[in-house]
């Protein structure tokens, strides 16, 4: 409905830090409409959108960030989380799906949330056996940057150079994310005669299985930070199983980790 001289004179306008409301009476367009293609320019020269007067975004505004909450939450979404940008919302959506076997886990994940997005209202939407943790916030990829087109195990998963501090200042809070979403703790166990007597012996384990590559080695790398020991083999689907199970490994990982609960 404008030219585009009339809209780049309002960019103009706004980069010298006028009000949406001033420029919208300079020019004799609806303040929304400014609102607009003030949101569009700061996007497209990389600025993150939101309100800059209030610090919502650590990675934008410099509000402080929880990093193990937030360790523990990337664990999460890489293994069952996704953001997606549906056409009736401006606003896009982080969804992370947990199985309703694990309340325990739920609760964690939730308080992880709300404490990522202070600000942010966090939700659950309910499905058949399971629940999504739903919230919306336009600073999700800037605190998810591996967000994509296409599923995970099929694009690169790499983490940003603030990412990897945060998770080697917090390896097991990642892991335990990452085991809250593809992983379990498992005990096998066997039966053996000793002098005429039959015994039961248990054998707990952990595992985690992912499709990524990327993702599986990220656990691995950290298994081996905090000086766990692991084996893994590829399914015939490509995805790969990782197994700790000397004993040494698995109490130092029920000390930090545990069975989902």
């Amino acid at each position: 409905m404008y030219d585009m001289g009339t809209r780049q004179r309002a960019l103009a306008l706004l980069r010298g830090d006028a009000k949406n409301a001033a420029v919208a009476r300079t020019l004799n367009i609806p303040t929304g409409t400014v609102s607009a293609w003030k949101h569009a320019d700061r996007a497209r020269r990389g600025e993150c959108p939101g309100r800059v007067h209030r610090p919502l975004c650590p990675r934008c505004d410099g509000r402080e960030l929880d990093a193990a909450a937030y360790a523990y939450l990337l664990g999460l979404y890489l293994g069952d989380g996704h953001i997606s940008h549906p056409r009736q919302h401006r606003v896009p959506s982080l969804r992370i799906t947990l199985d309703d076997a694990w309340p325990g886990v739920q609760q964690e994940a939730m308080t992880a949330v709300r404490t990522i997005f202070p600000d942010n209202t966090a939700s659950w939407a309910r499905k058949t056996g399971c629940r999504d943790i739903k919230v919306y916030s336009k600073h999700l990829t800037c605190l998810f940057p591996q967000h994509g087109p296409g599923k995970k195990h099929e694009r690169a998963i790499v983490l940003e150079a603030w990412q990897r501090e945060i998770v080697g200042a917090h390896p097991w809070p990642f892991a335990r994310g990452l085991i809250h979403s593809d992983g379990s703790r498992v005990v096998n166990w066997t039966e053996k005669t000793v002098g005429g007597r039959t015994k039961r012996y248990e054998y707990p384990r952990y595992f985690f299985t992912n499709a990524s590559d990327d993702i599986t080695r990220l656990y691995t790398d950290t298994l081996e930070r905090v000086g766990v020991s692991w084996r893994s083999r590829r399914r015939a689907t490509g995805a790969q199983d990782v197994s700790v199970a000397r004993r040494k490994d698995v109490a130092l990982m029920d000390t930090h980790i545990g069975p989902k609960y």
